[in-house]
């Protein structure tokens, strides 16, 4: 079509590729392999973009700040914010700690980043992220990622292992009837700590009781009403292992109102080593994972990117550590 100024839809179309890959492999973005990358240029000399390459170009300036994309300034995160700071510390760049998210609502990063790439920050770390995949023009690392095939760079901890671990010594105390209370069904390490559960159940050969298991969702009210129940029943788990601390700590004050001696009548272990797990008057049994270092991790990774190095890897997985503590032992 004579007098058409051709679009990066015209080059997608081209070269068969999404119009974000034409995007990364323009802009040498990482995750484009080098053969997609030469059939975007080839399409893009064929076209002649070039000219609005060069535009975009003008008009990319660096801001010298780094986002960390939260869905809430909980305790979890608080000490993820800390190991980013900390790695950050001797780099030319500044911290935005930055959420978008109202309530449950999903996606919000999208809509966050949108708003903050290229204009406010030349980088993003999203911490458990509600989305699989985002479309942004600078690089993205995810913390605790959510569930689902993801093109995304990746920091995490073995939460399969963890969440074994801790349910094999409550087994190892003697305890049989042992409650799950689950975080949020769309991120990874829910799922794999649910897995690691019924694995060491299976393992030791003890039945998995779907009453024992309820979803909390990480929300101190939702993890109150399923745990009340829970531990309302005529047959009830004399151990639970919550999918976080926060959890643990709101089953633990259920369990004072109702009259429940922990860990005399209920063993509670949770997820994560949050500084107000050694706080309490009986000091919480829990599942270490480095939650500064996975700040630090994902920041050194995402400074690889920007600088247009390749990091060691761009799915990092950290190990875990059981501590136990005063709210475990064997049942009476």
């Amino acid at each position: 079509m004579t007098g058409h100024r051709p679009t990066i839809h015209d080059v997608a179309a081209r070269a068969g590729v999404s119009v974000a890959t034409v995007s990364k492999a323009v802009n040498g973005r990482y995750g484009v392999a080098r053969a997609t990358v030469d059939r975007v240029l080839e399409a893009v000399a064929d076209l002649g973009y070039e000219s609005s390459l060069i535009a975009s170009s003008m008009r990319a300036r660096r801001t010298g700040v780094i986002g960390v994309l939260v869905a809430d300034f909980e305790p979890f995160s608080a000490e993820v914010l800390k190991g980013v700071g900390e790695a950050l510390r001797d780099a030319p760049y500044d911290l935005l700690a930055y959420t978008g998210s109202r309530g449950d609502e999903e996606g919000w990063e999208r809509r966050s980043l949108s708003r903050l790439s290229g204009t406010l920050i030349d980088g993003a770390i999203m911490v458990t992220p509600t989305v699989v995949n985002v479309n942004t023009d600078v690089p993205v690392v995810a913390i605790d990622p959510h569930t689902g095939r993801a093109d995304l760079p990746i920091v995490e901890c073995d939460s399969f292992g963890g969440a074994r671990e801790a349910t094999r010594y409550l087994i190892e105390l003697g305890h049989r009837r042992i409650g799950f209370i689950a975080g949020r069904a769309d991120l990874r390490s829910s799922i794999a700590r649910d897995a690691g559960y019924r694995s060491a159940l299976a393992d030791a050969g003890i039945r998995f009781e779907p009453a024992f298991v309820a979803s909390g969702r990480y929300r101190e009210e939702t993890v109150r009403e399923v745990a009340i129940e829970m531990l309302s029943a005529s047959s009830r788990p004399t151990a639970i292992f919550a999918a976080n601390d926060i959890s643990a700590l709101a089953i633990l004050q259920v369990a004072s109102e109702l009259g429940i001696d922990v860990p005399g009548d209920l063993s509670i272990i949770g997820f994560d080593d949050i500084p107000e797990a050694t706080r309490l008057p009986a000091p919480l049994t829990t599942v270490r994972q480095p939650m500064g270092r996975l700040g630090a991790e994902a920041a050194g990774m995402l400074l690889a990117f920007m600088q247009g190095e390749e990091p060691v890897s761009t799915h990092l997985r950290l190990p875990t550590k059981l501590i136990p503590r005063a709210t475990t032992a064997p049942p009476r």
